[in-house]
């Protein structure tokens, strides 16, 4: 989504955002920081495009203002890793599907290879089918493992910031 599109989906609820205030708090780290995309045509740029989790985390800020968080404790206790968290989600998705890109492209690189011309096709670039369901099995524990690691780091960050809104509560 573009800033714009969040701004109007703020706007249309009823939520007063500015594109200066979305921009401040990406800056803050607050927010992910946007991915630049490429627009179809000559010389028409690129745009900064972020991932819908922006709008989860909006409301989160907002949320916790109107509890009386400050913009500083919120950063500092809330979402001091919650960006770096969804940027490492998107990274590990990108990873993932780049290798599955690879594999695929190498089994039909393949063009049918079986064991007997398995050393022939590995030479050149291809793999056999036993070759390619191991590597998939590989790349699926791989995957198994980085949301598992994901999980993990996600459920730190919600017992540090449960602290945080208790010692706030105490207050």
């Amino acid at each position: 989504m573009s800033v714009q599109e969040i701004v109007s989906a703020h706007l249309e609820r009823g939520i007063r955002l500015t594109e200066a205030t979305f921009r401040k708090y990406v800056q803050l780290g607050l927010l992910p920081q946007s991915v630049r995309v490429g627009r179809k045509g000559k010389h028409r740029g690129s745009q900064g495009l972020y991932p819908v989790s922006a709008l989860r985390q909006l409301e989160e800020i907002r949320r916790l203002m109107g509890r009386g968080f400050t913009i500083e404790e919120i950063q500092r206790d809330f979402l001091f890793v919650r960006s770096d968290l969804e940027e490492l989600r998107r990274s590990l998705d990108r990873i993932h599907e780049a290798f599955e890109a690879a594999i695929r492209a190498a089994s039909e690189a393949d063009g049918g290879a079986e064991e007997g011309v398995e050393e022939r096709a590995e030479d050149a670039g291809a793999i056999c089918s036993r070759k390619r369901a191991e590597l998939f099995e590989a790349l699926s524990e791989a995957r198994s493992e980085g949301e598992s690691l994901f999980r993990r780091y996600e459920k730190l960050e919600k017992q540090l910031t449960l602290r945080a809104r208790m010692a706030k509560a105490v207050v």
